[in-house]
């Protein structure tokens, strides 16, 4: 588990100075995969999103959440932010550019434009990446949208 602590304690401390309603999970197993995370939390796929890092032409960052069954979409999220295109980041520019690992990146807790499907907004609670691998964030979707500023809009395919 090096540097899970980390990541986790990073978000941890996000989340208490930030004020945001959620509760941070941490597990003695992988949430990497949805099926990982489902397992873990005790509960099934359908109840988790994921977030898509993305990187636009001038390398910024930009997040698209989706739910956990969906694929984003990335002519979708350039259409909505009106950008020629965007690419999928590499686990090094996740990394970087969010300072959370590939697996554990949460929904909010960094500099991002963040993207929201609208069929997240239609969920009571959704789970997501908690800061690392082995952890877990579970948080209504209004709270997750007061979090990361982030828009709605249909990013999925």
């Amino acid at each position: 588990m090096e540097n899970n602590d980390y990541y986790d304690s990073l978000l941890k401390q996000y989340i208490r100075e930030n004020q945001i309603s959620c509760e941070h999970l941490v597990f003695p197993e992988r949430c990497h995969s949805v099926a990982e995370a489902a397992q873990a939390a005790g509960v099934t796929p359908r109840d988790f999103i994921k977030n898509i890092c993305m990187v636009d032409s001038k390398g910024s960052l930009v997040v698209a959440i989706v739910k956990g069954e969906d694929r984003a979409s990335t002519s979708r999220v350039a259409k909505a932010l009106k950008l020629e295109n965007v690419r999928v980041a590499t686990p090094g520019e996740m990394l970087e550019k969010s300072g959370y690992p590939c697996g554990g990146t949460p929904s909010f807790g960094y500099p991002a434009r963040f993207l929201i499907d609208e069929k997240v907004m239609q969920m009571d609670a959704v789970y997501t990446g908690g800061g690392s691998e082995y952890s877990l964030v579970k948080i209504c979707p209004a709270d997750l949208v007061k979090a990361n500023g982030g828009e709605v809009a249909r990013v999925r395919k």
